[in-house]
């Protein structure tokens, strides 16, 4: 009998190993959603934009006056292609970094803009992503299919973010951050960042240094 009990037990163990596996997997899959969706929930610091005429779109916008800047910021990492990627590099430009990852929705439908953003400023915009989750294979097949121009920062270490949380906090991905010809921390995005953001944002920057 403690035998037929014992074989009838192993089936029972079985299933309850499967079920805990396939909640785990659920869960991890609600997280890695959750991640990827957090602009959707962020609210409009409609005091931080007054006046600016900037559309908020996805995610909240903040702009800092030039008078306001904090001092310079320096992020530095390495592309996927193994390249070295350093913002002082473009110092006289106003430089774009923008988390995301290629699983990610709202990364992806906001990459057309920061492409034709790129295309449009060739000489006074520099965009870098950073990018903290992705392998190499994963990100550049990203790059490819929206034919990327600039160069990301592979960013599993999460140095590069680290370095701007120190004066810009990061509260999901994606998030645009603007820094001015001195590469002071002008603007944020939170959330996916239409065109018109971007764009008024971009030319208020550079009509500062003109």
């Amino acid at each position: 009998m403690a035998h037929l009990r014992d074989a009838s037990a192993r089936p029972r163990a079985r299933r309850a190993v499967a079920d805990r596996a396939l909640a785990a997997a659920a869960l991890v899959g609600v997280l890695a959603l959750a991640g990827c969706s957090q602009s959707s929930g962020v609210t409009n610091e409609g005091s931080d934009v007054t006046g600016q005429g900037y559309v908020s779109g996805d995610g909240s916008v903040k702009t800092w006056a030039p008078d306001d800047r904090s001092d310079p910021v320096t992020v530095t990492g390495t592309d996927f292609a193994g390249d070295p990627v350093d913002t002082s590099d473009h110092q006289g430009t106003v430089v774009l970094l923008n988390t995301w990852y290629a699983g990610c929705a709202p990364c992806r439908a906001e990459a057309p803009t920061l492409v034709a953003l790129a295309e449009e400023h060739p000489d006074d915009v520099q965009i870098i992503g950073i990018n903290g989750v992705d392998d190499a294979g994963a990100a550049q097949a990203f790059e490819r299919t929206f034919s990327v121009p600039y160069p990301s920062i592979a960013d599993t270490t999460g140095a590069a973010v680290a370095t701007l949380q120190g004066t810009v906090p990061l509260q999901a991905v994606p998030t645009t951050v603007v820094l001015d010809q001195q590469g002071r921390v002008a603007a944020r995005v939170i959330g996916e960042a239409e065109a018109s953001t971007l764009d008024a944002i971009v030319g208020d920057v550079l009509a500062e240094d003109a």
